[in-house]
């Protein structure tokens, strides 16, 4: 059996009988993990309070030849979501990011770069103001699972957006000009469209300092979930109560 270490995320956690649970975290070196933490509910000294979702720990496992899910022997709490307020939209928040990242990545595969986009989402994202955070991460998850289109034209003639509106639909790739335009696609601003390209430039913290209410980027944030649900097969739900608390 050997032992491993590394910085992680809590991203679901699930009884499996009167002690145990099993978690499912998302590890800096080794990608998205499941393992059993033994006598969890019977005793707080090793795990404490870091399997609240999202949680940020160190954590320490062993990998158990031939066995799908690794021994967990203890959790180091580096920083916990309960140290802000946790209303129904910071729930809903946090449960969105821990729901899409269980659904995109693959076990064992490590994703720096996503780990660290969740990491800067997770510093940056305020009970306050959660938007601006949300907007990013689906965006920036979009393009590193390979799935984010070219956001400059049209998919299928390449005609410039330049300061039009680009319109896109739950069952195609893609986005498209006027002329293209689907049935009963949706609309994507001009501003959305700059925003995106400006997130794809710059750090989340840039934005930080920025007025971001609940219906600023709502139609990139629609596009982005659109996308990711359409390679992933399903409906994210906890996307839907963000969409209904942004209306």
């Amino acid at each position: 059996m050997t032992q491993f270490s590394s910085d992680a995320v809590v991203l679901r956690v699930w009884p499996v009988n009167e002690a145990d649970l099993v978690v499912s975290f998302f590890t800096r070196d080794y990608g998205k993990l499941k393992g059993v933490a033994k006598a969890a509910l019977k005793s707080r000294k090793r795990f404490g309070g870091s399997l609240e979702v999202m949680t940020e720990v160190r954590a320490y496992f062993a990998d158990r030849p031939r066995q799908e899910l690794v021994r967990l022997d203890h959790f180091d709490l580096v920083r916990s979501p309960l140290s802000q307020p946790v209303d129904y939209l910071r729930a809903a928040t946090l449960s969105y990011y821990a729901e899409a990242l269980d659904e995109v990545l693959p076990d064992h595969d490590p994703e720096r770069a996503v780990f660290r986009l969740l990491t800067a989402v997770l510093e940056h994202s305020s009970a306050e103001q959660p938007w601006v955070a949300t907007t990013y991460f689906s965006l920036w998850l979009t393009r590193l699972m390979g799935w984010l289109p070219e956001l400059s034209g049209c998919t299928l003639c390449g005609r410039s957006f330049a300061d039009s509106e680009a319109s896109f639909h739950p069952g195609s790739d893609g986005l498209h000009c006027e002329a293209h335009r689907l049935g009963s696609g949706a609309v994507l601003c001009a501003d959305s469209l700059r925003m995106a390209q400006r997130m794809l430039r710059e750090p989340l913290g840039e934005f930080a300092g920025e007025a971001w209410p609940r219906r600023r980027g709502q139609d990139l944030r629609r596009f982005t979930v659109e996308s990711l649900e359409r390679h992933l097969e399903r409906r994210l739900r906890s996307a839907e109560a963000l969409r209904r608390l942004s209306q």
